[in-house]
């Protein structure tokens, strides 16, 4: 069921929710399309022209610390569905949904603490600014982490004042239903604020970006979807706010800690079955310790426990599904044609997995740039391995894909690791570490990794325009 105007509606078409890592079906969901993402825009822009949401500040708090309540009440059951459903272990799914509190949190304060600004010009001559919600918030969302992307772009268009029409994949229509309820549960949300529609196709996603009734578009997924959004949306003007891929560099120095360091390596690669575009796919390392690093990755990736999310022993859960597999197998089969195999990995196809999608990880070797294995996200647990010389031939390679999302640096030399960090090209990188994130700071990419922030003071802003009033007094007499 949908979620739009406040009611429960149907569709048309049925579709079937599956468990990756069994291939079990877990339910049927109504799939929505083009008529259900119509519906939800127009109950958007009925709620944002006609109720007090867009200039009610306390309101909108109020909602936002609601919506956290009730967010962090049903964690666990959000956590064991999106293990199901989604294929991440319990660990990961409970990170996940128990995130999303603080997220809400965080806006409900930016909501009535955000302002303007206000100044005497010239005598006489004041000027002020006003930051208004844009409108109508088209969100789009992917199925890898449908929970943590959700909030990170419907909380700050709630707190900006903003109304929303929100696409869930189909993938994960079972947790989706469960955010709709919690969303429909909400007392100080007005109706038709947050209208939330599940599909699995291909017609809603387009509406969103095609209608002249949604102001802006906030989508996470792939660098190919996001520049065929941007082009149609170029038509409206609508403004974009698009977090895409990534092909992360993880930059590793001769004086690093290795201890610390190779841990972490391994979890960038595996955390979400790799399925992530913060994922560390890349590892570059300093010619003085790469054979002792490559050797240990080696080990570490080939002992990896792959399984279903929810038993505890399991290090790595299932792929989305079986045409993932197939798909990632082909990249690697190909790129083994250029590439040194230091570990192939790859589908299980015998014992009681096999009937799920379960791929495991794989690491490749190539001093080619110009190759599939660097310049292409795979989204998967294909590790790309690189030796550089120099700080130089480091930065050189780090920077030499289309893609900025994120990057880290491993060193004890902090002056290097500053000086490294301010030349590659990516909108967060972190030095001796891996996916530290905080609500308070700013999440996006360079070059072809997107555009636009969230979290951060610019995430409300991305859902806001300025208005700037101009006001001359009269001459005085006398």
């Amino acid at each position: 069921m949908h979620l739009i105007d406040g009611d429960w509606t149907g569709s048309d078409v049925m579709s079937t929710s599956y468990n990756p890592a069994t291939g079990e079906a877990l339910g049927q969901y109504a799939d929505g399309g083009a008529a259900e993402a119509q519906a939800a825009v127009a109950a958007a822009r009925r709620a944002f022209d006609t109720t007090s949401w867009p200039r009610d500040r306390a309101l909108r708090a109020r909602a936002l610390l609601e919506l956290a309540d009730r967010f962090e009440a049903r964690a666990g059951e959000l956590a064991q569905m999106l293990t199901k459903e989604n294929g991440k272990t319990a660990f990961e799914a409970g990170a996940e949904a128990g995130s999303l509190s603080a997220t809400l949190r965080h806006n409900a304060a930016q909501a009535v603490t955000d302002v303007g600004a206000a100044a005497e010009a010239a005598p006489g001559v004041y000027f002020n600014t006003l930051l208004e919600p844009i409108g109508v918030a088209g969100i789009i969302v992917p199925w890898n982490s449908p929970l943590a992307l959700l909030i990170r772009s419907l909380a700050p268009a709630l707190a900006a004042g903003c109304t929303v029409a929100v696409k869930l994949p189909g993938q994960t229509a079972l947790t989706n239903k469960l955010i709709a309820e919690i969303v429909a549960e909400t007392p100080s949300l007005p109706k038709g604020v947050v209208n939330i529609f599940t599909e699995s196709g291909n017609t809603g996603a387009p509406f969103l970006v095609e209608s002249p009734d949604v102001d802006l578009i906030s989508y996470t997924g792939s660098t190919k979807v996001g520049r065929q959004i941007a082009a149609t949306g170029a038509a409206t003007l609508k403004r974009m706010g698009l977090e895409l891929g990534g092909k992360s560099p993880m930059v590793v120095f001769d004086v690093a800690d290795l201890d610390s360091t190779v841990p972490l390596l391994v979890a960038a690669i595996t955390m979400f079955t790799g399925q992530f575009c913060m994922a560390g796919s890349r590892v570059l390392v300093q010619r003085g310790v790469a054979d002792e690093i490559r050797e240990r990755l080696r080990q570490m990736l080939s002992q990896v426990a792959v399984g279903p999310g929810d038993d505890p022993s399991t290090q790595m859960g299932p792929l989305i599904d079986k045409a993932a597999v197939e798909r990632v197998d082909a990249f690697v089969e190909e790129a083994s044609a250029y590439a040194k195999v230091i570990v192939r990995g790859g589908p299980v196809t015998e014992g009681p997995l096999a009937a799920g999608a379960f791929f495991r990880p794989a690491m490749l070797e190539t001093d080619d740039l110009d190759v599939p294995l660097v310049q292409q996200e795979v989204f998967a647990p294909v590790l790309c391995f690189e030796v550089f010389d120099d700080e130089a031939d480091a930065l050189r390679r780090a920077n030499a894909t289309e893609f900025g999302l994120a990057a880290a640096v491993f060193t004890r030399d902090t002056d290097r690791a500053r000086r490294v960090g301010r030349e590659i090209k990516a909108g967060t990188v972190w030095t001796n570490c891996w996916m530290v994130l905080n609500d308070a700071f700013e999440e996006g990419g360079f070059k072809q990794s997107g555009m636009g922030r969230l979290r951060g003071t610019r995430g409300i802003a991305e859902f806001q325009e300025v208005k700037t009033y101009v006001q001359v007094a009269p001459a005085q007499a006398g």
